[in-house]
């Protein structure tokens, strides 16, 4: 009974004041809907870079041409031409743990149709490109082992590319031509959106890649090898493997560095999650210091509050209120203030966070752990900055606090 009274005389001293009560509250409202805010941005970001380095495929690891160097300027990834065909079947053939593998060259140019054009840069693939990709198609079918080996003018195309060309029919059994060469159409994949590096992945066109080297880009050597492990566990088992071949393929000597590139999707994800994870931890230290502005603020005006109060102390303690009584009810105080700020500040972040993605369109995603950890914190803050107030009013001496004016 005794502590349900120093409850109901905290909160009623708090609705005595109620403007200070909001003031004080602010900014743990504003530190908590900071948190909450900046967490929710990055989880989102965070989420985005996922679905799209998911939508590569499953287990992909992307070999790639070593660069070459002429007169100081740097082709980047898949400028010399060091892959070949028959690496990428000696990969098929000799690497355990190999589930599918797709030869990759790529070939641009404009795309023309009737009176429509477009350009873009179309891809040269194996038969498994989709299933490494796990992309599928929306209609139609894809090119076959026999169009591979005779080098078949035939091509399937991205949504947008399909939309672009044929913005009014079925472009399934058509024809296109690019760079004068008469391609049939195949199918038409499924919208697959943008990627991770922010280009429209349905832009595309999809041919056999022997007819991209041969009849499109006229060349000898490969871009870059899809390669999709059997299961994740083999990733770094299958990276091994594939550098091994490579080198002994290449006659790289020992000790000499390399002449392709090896990347795992494991590996883009694990880059693209620490960065994430830096900036949620960044972001979120900084709104910290909201809280412990918060959590001073709320000390300055309990200390406030027990000079105000002395002589109600006094009087307390005289009719028989004990010293942990008033440590207990300046304590309750602290934390009512603390906790309703984190509620609302809980609320004023979420509700900024779906405001952002009505606006904006940003993607936004709520943790519920960094819901109940930021709730935590504020009540914390409200027993660790209420308690050197609670514990000054509860010494009070009885005597010198009734002669208190």
């Amino acid at each position: 009974m005794r502590y349900l009274a120093t409850v109901k005389i905290a909160l009623r001293a708090l609705r005595r004041n109620k403007l200070r009560t909001v003031l004080t509250m602010l900014g743990m409202i504003f530190g908590v809907g900071a948190v909450i805010g900046s967490v929710s941005l990055t989880s989102g970001a965070k989420a985005q870079v996922q679905a799209r380095i998911a939508a590569l495929g499953q287990n992909v690891i992307l070999v790639f041409s070593g660069s070459s160097n002429r007169g100081g300027v740097s082709s980047g990834y898949g400028g010399a031409g060091t892959l070949t065909v028959e690496d990428a079947l000696a990969i098929e053939k000799e690497v355990p743990g190999v589930a599918a593998v797709s030869p990759e060259a790529r070939f641009s140019g404009q795309i023309t149709v009737g009176n429509n054009n477009w350009s873009t840069e179309g891809r040269g693939e194996g038969v498994d490109y989709l299933t490494i990709r796990q992309w599928d198609l929306a209609e139609g079918s894809m090119f076959t082992d026999a169009d591979v080996r005779s080098a078949a003018k035939v091509c399937i195309l991205g949504k947008t590319t399909a939309d672009k060309l044929f913005p009014n029919e079925d472009p399934v059994g058509q024809t296109l031509r690019i760079k004068n060469v008469p391609m049939a159409i195949l199918g038409v994949l499924k919208p697959k959106g943008v990627s991770m590096f922010g280009s429209d992945q349905d832009d595309t066109v999809i041919a056999p890649y022997t007819t991209a080297m041969k009849r499109l880009a006229g060349v000898t050597t490969l871009r870059t090898i899809n390669v999709q492990a059997e299961n994740a566990d083999e990733i770094q088992e299958v990276v091994n493997g594939i550098t091994e071949l490579l080198r002994q393929r290449h006659r790289i000597q020992p000790g000499r560095d390399d002449d392709f590139i090896l990347r795992s999707q494991q590996e883009l994800a694990e880059t693209q999650n620490a960065a994430a994870e830096t900036m949620t931890a960044l972001l979120a230290g900084i709104a910290m210091v909201s809280l412990l502005v918060g959590g001073i603020g709320i000390m300055n005006i309990m200390l406030v509050s027990v000079t105000e109060r002395t002589r109600e102390i006094g009087i307390r303690m005289a009719v028989g209120a004990r010293g942990r009584d008033i440590l207990l009810q300046f304590l309750i105080e602290a934390v009512t203030l603390s906790s309703i700020g984190g509620l609302l500040g809980i609320a004023l972040g979420v509700g900024g966070a779906q405001l952002l993605t009505a606006i904006k369109h940003w993607t936004t995603l709520v943790p519920a752990d960094w819901v109940v950890l930021s709730f935590a914190v504020s009540a914390i803050v409200g027993i660790f900055f209420g308690f050197y107030p609670a514990r000054k009013a509860s010494r009070l001496d009885p005597i010198d606090a009734l002669r208190y004016e």
